[in-house]
């Protein structure tokens, strides 16, 4: 049995989407994105108190980069990873955990803009400074579907796999503080993965959402 904890628009949809993809049967058990996390059952599953947590025959995980190179692993037959010797096997290593590469930046916006509520806590420093950082990491993508002979659909040459799951829900969630336009190889790949049955059933319904607007711009500073 797997079951997975889970707050949405968090960095565990990744882990959703990817369960989806992979058509495996699985629990949800959703969590609201507040103290609750702390609670000390949920920190015997997650010890840092965080989404996501994965059980899965009586074991417990906690790292999504890690939750998904095991998924690829336990169910092969999806094609969503790439095994030892495979030509893109090194590209898919690479690409998967630069998931959280992305996800660091938009985890410090979200903090800026959404979690913490007043004013004074905010900063438009770290604001304009995390949302460059993370037009930054919209260049390595938008080069990575670029190269010199030929353009690629998806972040590997072999096809759609696990790391454009985890570099597409970051960019899913980034899209609320820097925009695409200037990146239209990478706004393309967007429209090509989120175009998935998987994607859109992992997205929260609307009174389930962190991200009450569409855009949220940094302060000028």
């Amino acid at each position: 049995m797997i079951r997975l904890h889970h707050c949405p628009e968090t960095r565990s949809m990744r882990t959703l989407w990817l369960l989806y993809e992979l058509e495996v049967e699985f629990e949800l058990v959703l969590h609201a994105f507040d103290k609750s996390l702390r609670a000390p059952d949920y920190l015997t599953l997650s010890p840092a108190g965080r989404v996501p947590a994965l059980e899965i025959e009586g074991e417990r995980m906690f790292e999504s980069g890690a939750i998904a190179e095991y998924l690829c692993e336990r169910f092969p037959q999806a094609g969503m990873g790439r095994a030892p010797g495979a030509p893109d096997r090194m590209a898919w290593l690479t690409w998967l955990h630069f998931a959280e590469t992305v996800s660091q930046h938009v985890a410090a916006l979200t903090q800026q803009h959404i979690v913490l509520r007043e004013d004074h806590m905010r900063s438009a420093y770290v604001m304009k400074l995390e949302a460059a950082r993370l037009g930054k990491c919209y260049d390595a993508i938008e080069a990575r579907l670029s190269p010199p002979l030929e353009a690629r659909d998806y972040l590997l040459t072999s096809g759609f796999s696990a790391v454009d799951v985890g570099v597409g829900q970051a960019v899913h969630l980034g899209r609320h503080f820097v925009s695409l336009e200037n990146h239209p190889k990478l706004a393309a790949w967007y429209g090509r993965i989120t175009d998935r049955d998987a994607f859109r059933r992992s997205l929260p319904a609307p009174e389930e959402r962190l991200y009450t607007r569409d855009f949220y711009p940094p302060w000028p500073v």
